[in-house]
């Protein structure tokens, strides 16, 4: 388990509170006027670090070195970074009350303020519309007057904040134990994702925000920003039941995944509702044994900047019709996810791009789909539909309760051919790491890398790996003891071999085949009635294969070449 806590930028103004005297002492603070600038968070009144001030962010390392020194925390979830204000305006301290005085909400601005508009800078030419409503372009932030270090106007770096505090944090939690930081942030910037993930803030327990957050996930992704997901249930106000229900589904599968609710709101949590409950567990399970495939989606998505979610576009490049797409998504190239995304709906119509579509909760069901087109599938309350994609090898594991028992448990390969091929190829990969060096990378010597290979071809089934630095995946034990091989033509398997690092297995008695009839979507077409040779889902257990180890598995299925 991992403990992040949240903080805010603003520095409560306290005479009293060591971060805000070592704060003043060191000039760290955005100024109006020559003093620093005073705002209202939660706290009260504020002052906001500069981390454009190289003090600043010496400043806020040892801020953050001396805090975990008292609470040893795992990351940190940076909110409030646009930067927000609860106030308007130039403000002062009350001298005549307490502010806030804790009988009302926390957002009500109880500082003395007066409007900002003298500068052409606090009242330009261009306006903006602020979520629909005309106001000053500094409503509810620092006034764009004011000034960072070396007199660069807020005007000029307001979209920069979350930003630089972003890069700050980074370099703080870098400096505590050398581990690879976590850090959430509300607030981001073009290169963001390179130091954070990111959540899409304040959003609304309602069928119109859970249909939204799949578009914003995918911009998201589009802007370099791959470790991104919504508040699962939503942040305000009480979702209902079947909400909750059909947002785990589709939340399980954001590449940040995490329940949260406003303070002020009833509780949510997942167990809070027994039919929410055997959603959770449905998705949720399966991103457990999905994990391997979303890791290495991470490291992609750190050595090429691919998001790991993306539009079907991506992939299906000359596929007019999904270019508008955005109530389904794709996990990496392979796998699609099919959400149910409005009340009172157990059947859902889902686009399929041309080519043969898995459901990875039931790989025998099948669905071929010659062109672009929609089908409706069923949807009851507790399903999702994810289907894997032709031509792909996924791993996967058996999952487990937190994320470290789960990558701990042996590998399933999962293998996916056109339905009934008689040729044809697939191809995936994995990267394992230790997940706490600060950087993604082969060649460190706690890394390991692996291309699969599958081929059918002349009536036999090959499949094979090649290794990159196999020292630290030999080192921590894991083991392949599964592969699944999905469309398949035939009706058994004979002449079994594996070859690992160059030399024949022997023995082989442990090792069972087994094979199972896929189901059709649709009524067979009459040519596929008449075949005697079987569409199958080969199942091959029992084989103890290093995942560091190179080697190479062969069958005959008796496929008609």
């Amino acid at each position: 388990m991992k403990y992040i806590v949240i903080i805010d930028p603003g520095i409560g103004i306290n005479t009293s509170y060591g971060v805000y005297q070592r704060g003043l002492a060191n000039d760290v603070f955005i100024k109006y006027e020559g003093k620093p600038f005073v705002a209202q968070v939660w706290p009260g009144a504020v002052n906001f670090p500069d981390f454009l001030n190289p003090k600043t962010v010496d400043w806020w390392g040892d801020e953050i070195h001396r805090f975990h020194q008292l609470v040893p925390v795992d990351g940190l979830w940076i909110d409030m970074n646009e930067v927000s204000n609860f106030c308007d305006g130039l403000c002062s301290v009350p001298e005549d009350r307490i502010c806030p005085n804790g009988t009302g909400p926390g957002w009500v601005c109880c500082l003395d303020c007066k409007n900002m508009t003298k500068t052409r800078w606090d009242d330009p030419p261009y306006k903006i519309n602020a979520s629909g409503t005309q106001v000053p372009i500094g409503y509810k932030t620092i006034p764009t007057s004011a000034y960072h270090y070396n007199g660069v106007l807020e005007y000029n770096a307001h979209s920069l904040y979350g930003f630089s505090q972003t890069i700050a944090t980074h370099k703080a939690l870098l400096g505590l134990e050398g581990k690879r930081p976590f850090i959430l942030s509300r607030s981001t910037f073009v290169g963001s994702g390179h130091y954070a993930a990111h959540w899409t803030g304040d959003n609304k327990g309602t069928w119109d925000d859970l249909r939204y957050s799949i578009s914003t996930m995918l911009n998201f992704g589009i802007f370099g920003v791959p470790m991104v997901g919504s508040d699962i249930c939503g942040f305000y106000p009480a979702p209902t039941e079947e909400l909750c229900n059909r947002w785990i589904e589709l939340g399980a599968f954001y590449p940040f995944s995490r329940d949260h609710a406003n303070f002020y709101s009833p509780r949510q949590e997942l167990y809070q509702w027994k039919s929410v409950a055997i959603s959770a567990r449905n998705a949720l399970g399966m991103r457990y044994k999905l994990l391997p495939y979303f890791y290495t989606l991470s490291y992609e998505a750190h050595m090429t900047g691919a998001p790991i979610a993306r539009p079907l576009f991506f992939t299906f490049t000359n596929e007019t019709r999904l270019y508008g797409l955005s109530t389904q998504f794709l996990l990496g190239t392979s796998l699609m996810v099919s959400p149910v995304l409005e009340k009172a709906k157990t059947k859902i119509h889902i686009l399929f791009p041309p080519g043969t579509w898995y459901n990875i909760f039931d790989m025998t069901k099948v669905i071929v789909s010659k062109e672009s087109h929609y089908r409706m599938l069923d949807a009851p309350l507790h399903v999702i539909n994810v289907h894997l994609y032709q031509n792909a090898i996924i791993p996967m594991q058996r999952g487990g309760l937190i994320t470290k028992e789960a990558r701990a448990t042996p590998f399933t390969l999962v293998i996916s051919f056109p339905l009934g091929s008689t040729s044809g190829e697939a191809r995936g990969n994995l990267f394992l790491d230790d997940d706490e060096l600060p950087e993604m990378r082969i060649g460190n010597g706690y890394s390991t890398y692996v291309n699969f290979h599958a081929v059918v071809s002349q009536g036999a089934v090959k499949v094979w790996s090649d290794v990159q630095e196999s020292k630290f995946a030999l080192e921590k034990g894991w083991i392949v003891d599964k592969v699944i091989v999905l469309g398949l033509k035939g009706s058994g398997s004979s002449a079994f071999e594996i070859e690992v690092d160059g030399h024949v297995v022997e023995h082989t008695s442990k090792v069972e085949i087994s094979s199972i009839e896929h189901q059709y979507f649709e009524e067979k077409l009459e040519e596929e009635k008449s075949d005697k040779m079987k569409n199958v889902m080969v199942e091959v257990k029992g084989l103890d294969l290093h995942v560091g180890k190179k080697f190479i598995m062969s069958w005959n299925m008796g496929i008609k070449a």
